[in-house]
């Protein structure tokens, strides 16, 4: 079979499938869309392909599908969004009556990074419907997805999770102490983020911390660099290689970011803010000062709090070794 042949094959494969399929190059423009995606998203092949993806879906900017984009072309990092979490992201209907009632079709969308020979990475998001999946199938497909996106990624912002950080920190640590490399620790906490989901509730608190942790991770520019949700409205980032002072200019690049989203919120209970604000702990391993795990942890927890009694919105990191074991 020759290629021309083959290309055509793939190509008729691509658009007998029962589910969607989009592939974004580096730039986030779309260089394929099949016909389940023309069917249903009522978009033809030469209106979506070579357009921003999201010039096209401007609704999906901050939300689970955009991060879960990002870690998949930076990070190599496979997505399974939960489908009882992200029931409808796509703007995808059965009929044009269904679009006039905007009655979307229920989607399962998995996101995968796609490495092509000789060419920057792409990614692959596959959208199945799941419109007319009933009882016990529908409610095992659920949790299975659920299960299966909550081993490594936190199923709300798409970054990594708890276990995803606690098996990251083990593995750098270790690389950290048989090189003799500095590891830094960043804790980073949303201020007054109780006050925020009273106020403005819980669904916006969501999109709160899916914002936050989509700007957040973005500034990391390493595959060995990671952002964690570490539990609730705090988070952990793991920078390898990085110096005391490398991490401190990180984390004041970092809590600027944050407050440069401009989320409203009105009862910060700090004068002046007005707006969403982290507080940032830092804490580093170095052949200087060869902490464990546990201790690097506890000192990046320490420097968090007195970021928060000093007042917010700051970062405060482990003294340096001349005044104690740290650093």
């Amino acid at each position: 079979m020759d290629s021309d042949t083959s290309l055509d094959l793939l190509h008729s494969v691509l658009n007998a499938v029962t589910l969607g399929a989009v592939v974004l190059d580096q730039d986030r423009r779309i260089v394929l869309w099949n016909d389940w995606m023309h069917r249903h998203a009522q978009l033809p092949p030469q209106q979506a392909l070579g357009a921003d993806f999201l010039a096209l879906f401007p609704a999906l900017r901050g939300t689970r599908v955009d991060a879960a984009i990002d870690q998949a072309l930076r990070h190599h990092f496979p997505s399974l969004l939960s489908q009882s979490l992200n029931k409808a992201p796509f703007p995808l209907y059965a009929s044009a009556a269904a679009a006039r009632a905007d009655e979307r079709l229920q989607q399962a969308v998995a996101i995968t990074p796609v490495d092509v020979r000789g060419a920057p990475r792409h990614c692959l998001i596959q959208i199945s419907d799941v419109s007319i999946a009933v009882g016990r199938e529908k409610l095992l497909r659920e949790q299975t997805l659920v299960l299966r996106s909550q081993t490594f990624a936190d199923g709300l912002t798409g970054i990594a999770n708890r276990r995803h950080f606690d098996v990251a920190i083990e593995r750098e640590h270790r690389r950290a102490r048989r090189q003799g490399a500095p590891l830094s620790l960043l804790m980073i906490d949303i201020d007054h983020f109780k006050a925020y989901n009273d106020h403005y509730g819980h669904q916006k608190g969501d999109q709160c911390l899916i914002q936050v942790a989509a700007a957040l991770s973005a500034m990391l520019k390493r595959s060995a660099d990671l952002m964690a949700r570490y539990g609730g409205e705090e988070f952990a980032m793991i920078l390898p290689d990085t110096d005391a002072d490398q991490a401190r200019q990180m984390a004041e690049a970092i809590r600027a970011r944050a407050q440069a989203l401009a989320i409203a919120h009105a009862h910060t209970n700090d004068a002046g803010h007005g707006v969403v604000t982290v507080s940032i702990g830092v804490a580093t391993r170095s052949a200087e000062s060869p902490v464990d795990i546990d201790t690097l942890i506890g000192h990046a927890d320490r420097a968090l709090y007195r970021a928060k009694k000093n007042g917010r919105n700051r970062v405060e990191a482990q003294p340096s070794p001349s005044r104690t074991q740290c650093y």
